[in-house]
């Protein structure tokens, strides 16, 4: 094995982790706090790619995990009311977000995952975590089917992959919703500034939402800004922006990328085409950070009157597979 190259256990800020490397990148997951890909870094230029908690926010961060590193949202997003019902079954899960009365972001970030296996070899390091629910575990009560997810992380010379597979291991059709509240840095380059970013994405239309952030089924006109950034490129933080919008992949690909325009270089989120959705939030425009969200589902999705394959509703049936591959790297212009 090359020296470049190695996958090891050691803690992250005190929370157990599992440690990739390869070449200048090195990546951090935590099996403990919902298998949330914590870091990704260039250690060479001095990039760090993913927003990580600050030294002493550890705590705050494993209380409320959704807005660093790389959280996984299963059911992802707002619920209205915290149920809806499907298949003649009824789904129920906390309120926890009472200004709104909804439930947001499912159950699973916040959970321990396993280590299936970590290794290296001279072409990558590689990651595999999972959680299986049964009527044994606590999320069960919520979410009542017996299914397995898998992530897999792995480093390359092509960046940082990412592999879900949701598997759906009872008798009865599963609804299948998930999304990942990923958290980038602009600027993620230290001497860079907020001025030097311009973002670009490749979403279509945006949602109306009401007041409770919850889609309407209409859609609203793009604001010039918006326009601009789903064209050219923007910066990110022209506007507030926490808002929905459908995918509209280009050339094959559905993505977002960070430009950093005083160093000429491209951060690419290549997300695949199994995301139908975007939520694209900035933070209130804090030029720190943004999470430009893929989702395979229409918010409160369940809830809204609208055909399945424009919510992008579906389900999975005894054994079947949903997976979907995304990648996050660089590229020099």
């Amino acid at each position: 094995m090359s020296n470049h190259s190695s996958a090891y256990e050691q803690p992250y800020q005190g929370e157990p982790a599992v440690w990739l490397k390869y070449g200048p990148y090195e990546a951090a997951v935590l099996p403990g706090v919902g298998a949330n890909l914590i870091a990704y870094r260039d250690t060479v230029k001095g990039y760090n790619f993913l927003r990580e908690p600050e030294q002493g926010e550890m705590d705050e961060f494993r209380a409320s995990p959704g807005t660093h590193g790389i959280p996984v949202l299963f059911p992802p997003n707002r619920y209205e009311d915290g149920t809806f019902t499907w298949n003649g079954r009824r789904y129920s899960f906390p309120i926890n977000e009472e200004a709104t009365n909804n439930h947001l972001h499912g159950f699973l970030h916040t959970i321990v995952w396993e280590v299936d296996s970590y290794d290296a070899n001279e072409f990558y390091s590689t990651v595999c975590l999972s959680v299986s629910i049964d009527d044994s575990h606590p999320v069960y009560q919520y979410w009542p089917h017996q299914f397995t997810v898998k992530l897999q992380y792995t480093l390359s010379e092509d960046g940082l992959q990412q592999q879900v597979t949701v598997r759906n291991e009872g008798n009865d059709p599963m609804p299948m919703m998930l999304a990942f509240h990923t958290a980038l840095n602009a600027p993620f380059a230290p001497d860079s500034t907020a001025d030097d970013m311009t973002f670009r994405a490749t979403y279509g239309q945006r949602r109306q939402m009401t007041e409770r952030m919850l889609p309407t089924g209409e859609f609203q006109p793009l604001s010039d800004w918006e326009e601009q950034l789903k064209a050219e490129g923007a910066n990110p933080y022209g506007e507030v922006m926490d808002n929905h919008y459908t995918a509209a992949p280009q050339n094959g690909r559905n993505y977002a990328e960070i430009i950093d325009s005083r160093l000429g270089e491209k951060l690419v989120y290549d997300v695949g085409t199994g995301y139908k959705h975007w939520m694209i939030w900035n933070s209130e425009a804090s030029g720190a950070f943004l999470c430009p969200e893929p989702q395979t589902n229409l918010v409160n999705a369940p809830n809204v009157d609208l055909p399945d394959e424009e919510k992008g509703f579906f389900s999975l049936k005894q054994g079947e597979i949903w997976e979907e591959t995304s990648r996050l790297y660089l590229i020099q212009k």
